[in-house]
């Protein structure tokens, strides 16, 4: 099943300043509404799972928005080259609010994250078109400056939703339902402001919808979820489901290399594994969105269950990750624009996540605010340090017709890393809190009348527990979490391998590889420089795989990517020397009278 869009030459064109940061308001509006949506629910969770029950399912709230989002974010990309960008983006922000307003209807735990799966598809839409979208209008060069902005939003969404939805709990009056109901109104004024400002060409690009590929990698992502969700808790791990999992979970991805190998325009193109930035962006990308999401799912309950804080005060306690999460990704923003290099900072941010989970595994019953708060922090600053950076080293190593395909692939590993990192911190969790539960009640000799299973309701409702129940659930909690976190620091390290082989690749100058503006010259200069590079781009499409001096200077142009040297300098004379060429001579002659056409070919 293919949709095709017939192929319309693309606008290029350079934005002033002013012009970006209008666009970035419709972007950065958005991602705030979507982003509080996820923060906010962070703070509402145990008492949500209290409320509906199921602290088995508790990591499936969170799961469900990761896994659509995931599969979902590389099919937003396809479909905007063939749709829009902006069409695409207003679709993916109503989709969003309708599936919030749901959220807030629902009855059990079984509606909840159904809700929060469609949630996610929205989601998916607005985190990898806003990336696409700035990486249209900004050059990867002065990108640094503007996504330090995009993690200002992260910064800003993670502060007001923690707090936002701390008070919506602690409201009477309100209720964790409101939780998913107030990002309507934001959303509204965010739809509108997209409409006013969000003006961009509508380029439809000779693409086809991968149906097929879209079917086979969710599928995978899906057993694979399923498989770490629910092993250890409903089944065994040495189990027939245990191996009937993860059997379809390899067979859909083999299904899914054999699509993508053969689609007419696949959703990740296998060009883009022999492109070596790629890969590793894509794989320090997984690894961060481990660390990153397991770490803000499950901070909260030991804030609230552990620590016996207030959703609201929770909210507070994440005040120094946001703080330095947001120094961190601006400074670094701007040293990039500024210097141009960008290695260093991905680097250093992998580590500083690894010392801060490994300082998070470290807290127990009796750890301090201040410890907490300083512990957070410096989760925060490693994540302020990387997350933005791979984005941007993954799109200066890619082609420009690779753009979309090539944001939505790293914003996809991250987002898969975050749905797997939840869903085995989840089982982590669970399985290590029945297990110490067990340990405990049997040491001291206390024999409950369901047995060993403690039936755990909101964090309210732990704290109302007597003694030493209450003690017993405390701790299991706090060893329960001690893994976690330990768990995320060699997930942590080897993002930090992978970005060491980074090859720190030049920052391009211009966006969308837009040929250079010439500088003024007379008529007959610039008919000669068109016809000179013309002539080179016909040399290179004449070659027949014989080695030239001309060959390996016009392949060098092309960032590399695993390709021949000759399919890269073909690439260039393409996309590059040809319509460069062609603008050349159309500013000293009128189209009608075009030379290059009418009788260079001869």
């Amino acid at each position: 099943m293919v949709a095709q869009a017939h192929t319309a030459p693309p606008t290029k064109r350079q934005y002033t300043h002013r012009e970006i940061l209008e666009i970035m308001s419709g972007l950065m509006l958005a991602m705030l509404t979507s982003m509080i949506s996820t923060s906010v629910v962070g703070t509402a969770l145990p008492t949500i799972v209290g409320e509906l029950g199921g602290q088995d399912q508790y990591s499936w709230v969170a799961s469900a928005t990761m896994l659509t989002m995931t599969v979902s974010t590389p099919l937003w990309g396809k479909l905007s080259d063939l749709f829009g960008r902006k069409l695409l983006f207003q679709t993916a922000l109503g989709l969003f609010v309708a599936a919030s307003v749901i959220a807030g209807m629902a009855q059990d735990m079984g509606q909840l994250i159904a809700a929060r799966a469609v949630q996610g598809l929205g989601v998916g839409g607005l985190s990898a078109l806003s990336q696409v979208i700035l990486g249209d209008i900004v050059s990867p060069r002065e990108r640094g400056r503007y996504s330090g902005y995009m993690g200002a939003v992260f910064g800003i969404s993670t502060v007001a939703g923690p707090l936002l939805g701390g008070f919506i709990v602690d409201a009477d009056w309100l209720g964790w339902r409101w939780c998913f109901y107030v990002v309507v109104p934001f959303a509204i004024v965010s739809f509108l402001v997209i409409q006013k400002v969000l003006r961009l060409p509508v380029v439809k690009r000779e693409t086809s919808v991968d149906i097929w590929g879209a079917t086979t990698i969710t599928a995978s992502a899906s057993a694979l979820m399923l498989l770490l969700t629910l092993g250890g808790n409903e089944f065994a791990w040495n189990s027939v489901w245990t191996y009937f999992l993860a059997a379809i979970a390899l067979l859909m991805l083999a299904l899914a290399v054999l699509s993508e190998r053969t689609a007419r325009d696949p959703i990740l193109p296998p060009r883009l594994f022999r492109n070596r930035t790629f890969v590793l962006t894509s794989l320090a990308s997984l690894f961060v969105g481990v660390a990153m999401f397991g770490a803000m799912i499950y901070l909260p309950q030991y804030l609230q269950i552990v620590k016996g804080l207030s959703p609201t005060d929770s909210g507070l306690m994440t005040l120094p990750m946001v703080a330095a999460l947001f120094v961190s990704g601006v400074i670094s923003g701007k040293v990039v624009t500024r210097t141009g290099r960008w290695k260093l900072f991905p680097v250093a941010g992998l580590l500083v996540v690894a010392a801060g989970l490994l300082l998070l595994s470290r807290l127990h019953v009796d750890s301090s605010e201040w410890l907490i708060g300083f512990d957070v922090a410096v989760l925060g600053t490693g994540l302020g340090l990387s997350m933005q950076m791979l984005i941007l080293a993954a799109q200066n190593g890619s082609e420009p017709r690779d753009m979309a395909s090539t944001t939505s692939g790293v914003s996809f590993f991250r987002s898969l890393g975050g749905a797997v990192g939840v869903a085995a911190f989840g089982a982590i969790l669970t399985n290590r809190l029945k297990d110490e539960m067990a340990e405990m009640l049997r040491a001291a000799n206390i024999v409950l009348p369901g047995g060993s299973d403690v039936k755990l309701g909101s964090p309210d409702a732990i704290q109302r527990l007597p003694e030493p129940i209450k003690h017993i659930v405390l701790e299991s909690f706090t060893r329960g979490l001690e893994t976690v976190f330990m768990v995320g620091v060699p997930i942590a390290l080897l993002g930090f391998v992978a970005t060491i082989f980074l090859k720190e690749l030049p920052l391009r100058g211009s966006a969308m590889a837009a040929p250079p503006e010439p500088k003024p010259l007379s008529k007959d200069d610039l008919v000669l420089a068109g016809l000179l590079l013309e002539l080179v781009a016909q040399r290179i499409e004449r070659t027949n795989g014989e080695r030239s001096a001309l060959l390996t200077a016009v392949a060098r142009m092309a960032p590399p990517d695993g390709r021949s040297e000759r399919e890269r300098a073909r690439s260039v004379a393409q996309d590059v020397l040809r319509p460069t060429s062609r603008a050349l001579i159309a500013q000293a002659a009128p189209p009608e009278k075009d030379l290059v056409t009418r009788g260079i070919s001869q």
